[in-house]
């Protein structure tokens, strides 16, 4: 990073030719763009899984002994595959450009004394810029002059409630000026502002690799290593006995290929970027595919409150007043509800909130939109929904500031002249002198009356604003001897589905976890509304905890409250020590690092910054907690469907290595050809494994614990599966081999050929599901199993009677005789795992 220039205190600004000297000097005001969205990177980054190394050096073996159709037909797969997984995450970043267009892009400077609008990127150090209501702060500057200036700096604090700033402040950049104007001499740009400090900071954060890139990993090795061996074993024991060289390399490569699941890269990602587009239909944009299982591992969900278990937006809802309560109803800021208690509409204390009041409502597409600050535009709201008669006019203000906790207007109507004030409740009742009327003296008995209800309001979590006025003939605009009319609880409140979604999580073993920059007593508020267990933990209490009581706290279920990006970060550090895979939410760039060092970091759609959504795996379009709950449900079908298909192959693969070692151990020819193989591997077991992958969710998934992160994708039940399935129909197929060979070898192989891809076929049904039979699934709820069936089985009639077929794959015809044959052996093969799940079930029910 350049150094930046010392900002000049003209008020004047810079001129055009100091701030051109500038801008070449130190750079555009952005952000470094991150290099991992470069399309030659996403592009590489789909050839180094194991298993896609491991396929194209099986296409360099074949190319090597001159098999060029089979070396050709790998390359074609592992290109496929490449591009699959490319095109899906390319779509996914071209997804987030369209997000950041959507960003500020103009800024309102003052060079040469004129006031212009120039691009965010070309701001300088020691611009002057001028903000009003509204504006994003383009860069870090300080303020020079400014007035009712207020500021949202959630994006960097992750606090909610904004804050008020004066004249020798710094405002950061990507933080927003909600209230008021100010005029500031930018400081730092780009990269050299506290945001680009942090998101230097998140690039620098490591992520490993997800449970199933290690799973299907550690699987290519394995598989790597058997295939070798078992080649070379078989070769050297070919050679000893005396057969020919040459016959023993093609049994030998037959052997490596048959072992290979040419189909199951391709596979995975086809079925991830299926996961991918289910999940945006979902609202959550996924930028990694590996991102779609690792949520299904999920087993804490650290959240923010704001907007995300929370509607992100300031309502009334109670309003106490000496008369009584009333109720508000309606969300957001459309001033549309009722306002329904004890008594008639409470008119003084509405008129005061509608009166002093600098913020404005205005109708959108999408509904209702504030300017301003957001307290005031619920509080505009709630007086609109009492339709006041004769609102009046505003005559004089004074302005809230941080001292006086208050502010105040003077107003005037057809038959009334006020001085309005609102403010903080403790200093609003010490400057009252009436309660509910300028008659009705405000006793030492009333005075606690009104901190009571106070105090109860702040303890249910809700923002209190007190309203009062005076009668006010001159210009006084004093705030003493006030009449108080009543106070005003407001809320940000959860988000309606939110309740259902962190009962769906706790009832799936997923442990919501709030960490907000709000207060403690907000917090417990909200957790205690969604059912969130815990006791509430401030980030100062945080900072007073060795590891191993942070430990016992996350263990017991804490939430957090007052928390910064750092205790984020040890936060997520604490829970994956203990073995926990970690979903993290975040839209600030304060939430950056976190977003990078959890196992799947969830950035915000709508209110996100670019810093946080490059540093996720998955953006929340809605920005709605449910949708994460929606999106584990949706990762943990697409984990188990992967495990079901991985299962599927191998044990194809399994039964064709029984067959081509079976043959050769009873002097038999060669039972496949290398292409044949291909072709059970790649065109029948790819489609049907795909199909598999489409199956839907089993009922109880969402009532199980999350998987064991460090289990392997093939536990000791899956492996006997396939062991079981493997020499069954190696076996089988053999029999029909050698059935057939003293007749004609061609029609022998053919016939074998057959029938271990309708062998194949008739063992899916079996892979469905471990514990549920079929007739419990229902054997036609998977429409596309029964279109892949369909289409392969097409597909090996045409490979026995299309002559180009014929002519590559070396086949002939089959019988009517053959063909009845294969068919009774191949229904074992969906009866007896049929009759074990039923006689499972039955067992456990009694």
């Amino acid at each position: 990073m350049k150094p930046q220039p010392v900002p000049p205190q003209s008020s004047t600004g810079l001129s055009e030719a100091d701030a051109a000297s500038r801008l070449s000097s130190v750079g555009p005001n952005r952000l470094p763009h991150t290099p991992g969205a470069h399309p030659l990177r996403l592009l590489a980054r789909q050839f180094v899984s194991p298993l896609v190394i491991l396929l194209i050096a099986a296409a360099g073996v074949a190319m090597a002994l001159g098999q060029l159709i089979d070396a050709a037909a790998v390359a074609v797969v592992v290109v496929l595959n490449g591009l699959l997984g490319f095109v899906q995450e390319w779509r996914a970043e071209r997804t987030l450009e369209a997000l950041r267009d959507l960003m500020v892009t103009e800024t309102t400077v003052r060079r040469d004394n004129v006031v212009r609008r120039i691009p965010t990127e070309d701001v300088v150090p020691g611009d002057v810029v001028i903000l009003t209501a509204g504006d994003r702060v383009p860069a870090d500057l300080v303020v020079a002059t400014g007035t009712d200036v207020t500021l949202d700096e959630s994006v960097l604090t992750g606090e909610s409630l904004p804050v008020a700033r004066r004249a020798g402040d710094t405002l950061h950049a990507s933080t927003i000026l909600v209230a008021g104007r100010a005029e500031g001499v930018v400081k730092a740009t780009g990269g050299a502002t506290e945001f680009g400090r942090i998101s230097a900071m998140t690039a620098a954060v490591d992520r490993g690799q997800t449970a199933l890139q290690r799973s299907l990993g550690g699987l290519a090795k394995v598989i790597a290593l058997v295939a070798v061996a078992l080649a070379f074993g078989v070769l050297g024991f070919g050679v000893w006995a005396g057969r020919p060289f040459s016959e023993m390399v093609m049994v030998a490569l037959s052997l490596s290929v048959s072992m290979v699941p040419e189909g199951l890269p391709a596979v995975v990602t086809i079925t991830l970027a299926l996961g991918a587009g289910a999940m945006v239909r979902r609202h959550a944009l996924v930028r990694r595919l590996q991102a779609v299982e690792t949520l299904g591992a999920a087993s804490v969900i650290c959240t923010d409150k704001t907007g995300t278990l929370t509607e992100n937006v300031m309502t009334a809802v109670t309003l106490w007043t000496p008369g009584g309560d009333f109720r508000i109803s309606g969300t957001g800021y459309a001033p549309e509800g009722a306002i329904t208690g004890d008594g008639s509409v409470p008119v003084a204390a509405l008129r005061v909130a509608r009166l002093c009041n600098d913020a404005a409502l205005r109708p959108t597409d999408d509904g209702w939109a504030m300017t301003g600050d957001p307290t005031e535009a619920a509080l505009l709201s709630m007086a609109l929904k009492g339709e006041v008669d004769d609102p009046g006019l505003r005559l004089a203000e004074r302005p809230f500031d941080s001292d006086r906790k208050m502010m105040s207007v003077l107003a005037q109507g057809s038959d009334w002249r006020l001085l309005l004030v609102k403010g903080a409740p403790e200093v609003v009742i010490a400057a009252s002198s009436a309660l509910g009327d300028p008659d009705a003296a405000m006793t030492q008995e009333r005075r606690r009356q009104a901190n009571a209800a106070a105090d109860a309001m702040a303890a249910r979590g809700l923002r209190v604003i007190a309203l009062a006025s005076r009668v006010e003939d001159g210009d006084d605009l004093s705030e003493t001897d006030l009449t108080l009319h009543g106070l005003a609880g407001l809320i940000d409140p959860p988000r309606p589905e939110v309740r259902a979604a962190v009962a769906r999580a706790v009832a799936a073993g997923v442990q919501p976890l709030m960490i907000t920059g709000d207060g403690a007593v907000t917090a417990r508020a909200i957790a205690d509304d969604l059912g969130m267990s815990g006791d509430i933990m401030t980030g100062a209490e945080l900072e007073d905890m060795d590891d191993a009581a942070l430990d016992a706290a996350l263990r017991n279920g804490a939430q957090f409250a007052r928390a910064r990006p750092a205790h984020k970060m040890r936060i997520v550090d604490a829970l994956q020590r203990q073995g926990r895979i970690v979903a993290m939410t975040g839209d600030g760039v304060n939430d950056a690092p976190a977003l990078r060092r959890a196992d799947i970091g969830i950035a915000m759609g709508r209110r996100g910054t670019d810093v946080a959504r490059e540093a996720a795996d998955v953006v929340l379009l809605d920005d709605n907690f449910a949708t994460i709950v929606a999106a584990i449900a949706e990762g943990r079908r697409q984990f188990a469907n992967v495990a079901k298909f991985v299962r599927y192959l191998l044990a194809s693969n399994a039964g064709e290595v029984v067959a081509i070692t079976g043959a050769l151990a009873l002097g038999g020819a060669l039972i496949f050809l290398p292409i044949q193989i291909l072709w059970m591997n790649l065109v029948t077991d790819g489609v049907t494994a795909l199909a598999l992958g489409l199956e839907k969710a089993e009922p109880d998934q969402m009532r199980r614990a999350p998987r064991d992160p460090v289990a392997p994708i093939l536990d000791l039940r899956g492996v006997m599966l396939i062991v079981g399935f493997g020499c069954y129909t190696g076996g089988a197929s053999l029999s029909v081999f050698f059935w057939l060979v003293s007749v004609d070898a061609d029609l022998a192989r053919s016939a074998a050929f057959t029938a271990m891809v309708v062998f194949e076929k008739a063992s899916v049904f079996a892979f469905r599901s471990l514990r549920t039979s079929n007739r419990r699934i229902g054997w036609l709820s998977n429409p596309w199993l029964w279109a892949a069936l369909a289409a392969t089985l097409a597909a090996q009639l045409a490979a026995l009677h299309l002559p180009i077929l014929q002519t590559v794959l070396h086949t002939v015809p089959l019988t009517r005789d053959i063909w009845l044959a294969i068919g009774a052996l191949a229904l074992p093969l969906i009866v007896v795992p049929e009759v074990v799940k039923e006689w499972r079930a039955y067992r456990a029910a009694k």
